[in-house]
C-alpha cells in the first residue's frame, strides 16, 4: 500500500513571520526554561533527563539525583544501579542513567571537570544530541540557537513556519526565517506550545495567535 503524504498547512508569509515574531517576543518577555537547576552540570544533566519525559516529572527527580551526586567527579564512580532506582520514573531511565554517568565520566577525563560551552563539544557527550546541546546554550549563555522539541515542531508547522518532517530541518527553517532572538523565540514556542497550543484541545479561542494561525479550522467542531 502505497503511504499517504503528510499534508502540513501553508507557509506564512514574510510579513506574517515578522507578526508571529514580535507577539511572541511581546507575550513572553521573560521566559526561560521551568527545569530546576544552579549551575551548568546540574542543567545539563536535567536537559538530558528532559528527552520524551516532562519537565514536571523531571523537577521530581532531580533534587534526590543533585543531592547524592552534586558534582561530575562523584557521578562518575556512581554505581548504574543506584543511578537507575533514582530517576526510574524517568522515561527511558535505563540508557539515560548509563549517559549520565559517562558524560560525568568524559567531563573528568577530558575536560578537567568543566563543561564545554560550545555545541560542537557539548556534543560529543553522551546523551547530548543537537537538541539538548542547543538548549543548554540557549538558556545558560543565551545563545542565538533554536532547539525543537515536540512543543516548538507542533507549533512552528501549525503557524505555517516550516513544513519540514524532522526536527533538525524544522530548526533550520526557523533559523532561516527568524534570524535573531532566537534564544526567546524557542522558549516562547516552548510555552506556548506546552500551555496554549496544546497537542489535543488547542485553546484557539483565547490565542493571541489565532489570526495567523493556518490550522485552527481543524480544531472546530463538526
Amino acid at each position: 500500500m502505497r503511504k499517504k503524504a503528510v499534508k502540513f498547512p501553508k507557509l506564512a508569509k514574510k510579513e506574517e513571520i515578522e507578526e508571529i515574531k514580535e507577539i511572541f517576543l511581546h507575550n513572553y518577555p521573560d521566559s526561560v526554561t521551568e527545569l530546576n537547576y544552579d549551575n551548568i552540570y546540574q542543567l545539563v544533566v536535567a536537559v538530558a533527563l528532559s528527552a520524551q519525559c516532562t519537565d514536571k516529572r523531571v523537577n521530581l527527580i532531580t533534587p534526590e539525583l543533585f543531592a547524592n551526586y552534586p558534582n561530575t567527579a562523584l557521578l562518575a564512580n556512581a554505581s548504574l544501579d543506584d543511578v537507575k532506582k533514582t530517576i526510574n520514573s524517568c522515561s527511558f531511565f535505563n540508557n539515560k542513567a548509563k549517559n549520565l554517568i559517562a558524560m560525568a565520566q568524559m567531563i573528568e577525563e577530558d575536560f578537567n571537570g568543566e563543561f564545554p560551552l560550545t555545541q560542537k563539544e557539548l556534543v560529543k557527550l553522551p546523551g547530548v544530541g543537537q537538541k539538548t546541546a542547543n538548549v543548554v546554550l540557549i538558556e545558560y549563555t543565551g545563545a542565538n540557537l533554536m532547539a525543537v522539541d515536540t512543543h516548538v515542531f507542533r507549533v512552528a508547522h501549525r503557524l505555517g513556519l516550516s513544513k519540514s518532517t524532522t526536527a533538525t530541518a524544522t530548526e533550520a527553517d526557523l533559523v532561516k526565517k527568524f534570524k535573531t532572538n532566537l534564544h526567546q523565540l524557542h522558549q516562547a514556542m516552548v510555552l506556548f506550545g506546552r500551555y496554549r497550543c496544546k497537542a489535543l484541545n488547542p485553546e484557539c479561542d483565547e490565542c493571541f495567535l489565532a489570526h495567523l494561525c493556518k490550522s485552527k479550522e481543524s480544531f472546530k467542531a463538526t
